[in-house]
């Protein structure tokens, strides 16, 4: 399950896309300005952002603009209003992934996230990721604990790289079972556990503390004792 954040002025619109995008089994998150979603992205890293381009305090291609220089690659699709050609092409070279004008058909939003999510599933982000000491580089697959260096087998890195791309959030066991094993896992309930546990031993072999927390009869989740 994807985490979508929107970002829009527009309390209606915004209410009508959280529950238009919950009910089709995205984890939705939402902003009424540009600020407040720089600070959301900062602590929930989501998955998508579907973004206004009017708004107060901090318009969308300020965000975009903020994002592509810290190097974050978060796909973008920019849903406003303006739809002038010259508008479209500024929000696509500010760094959208994609363009849609409103008044839209929920049927095209979907279909246009959906791209944009297969995209991530194909070229997902090469950015390392940090949390804490823990270090992985998805470009080499290299992974630490400050200066510790240890091996993953390909599970375990899959598992740790979706956890460190949602540090601080609880993940449910199904969700890390669809994402990590795949929709249509149909394998031991315990895999989960038995691989939280297999990572757990590598990333704390130093006498590390523990990230990796679990809240009981939930999931898991990142996050410094």
């Amino acid at each position: 399950m994807a985490t979508i954040l929107v970002i829009d002025d527009n309390h209606k619109l915004l209410d009508m896309l959280r529950r238009t995008l919950s009910y089709e089994g995205f984890q939705v998150l939402t902003a009424i300005d540009g600020r407040a979603a720089l600070e959301t992205i900062k602590l929930e890293k989501p998955d998508l952002l579907v973004l206004d381009w009017l708004m107060p305090n901090l318009d969308g291609i300020g965000v975009i603009s903020h994002l592509r220089s810290e190097a974050d690659d978060v796909p973008i699709l920019m849903l406003t209003a303006r739809d002038a050609v010259a508008q479209r092409v500024e929000g696509l070279t500010s760094g959208a992934d994609d363009y849609l004008v409103k008044p839209f058909a929920t049927e095209e939003l979907l279909a246009r996230i959906d791209s944009l999510l297969r995209r991530i599933k194909k070229h997902p982000s090469k950015q390392p990721l940090v949390f804490a000491d823990l270090f992985l580089n998805p470009m080499t697959r290299e992974t630490c604990r400050a200066t510790r260096i240890f091996d993953l087998t390909p599970t375990e890195y899959d598992l740790l790289y979706y956890l460190l791309r949602h540090p601080r959030q609880v993940l449910s066991r199904e969700r890390l079972l669809e994402t990590v094993w795949g929709y249509d896992f149909e394998g031991d309930d315990n895999v989960l556990e038995v691989y939280i546990g297999y990572v757990r031993k590598k990333t704390e072999a130093g006498g590390e503390p523990r990230l990796i927390q679990t809240i009981r009869g939930v999931g898991y989740v990142l996050r410094e004792e």
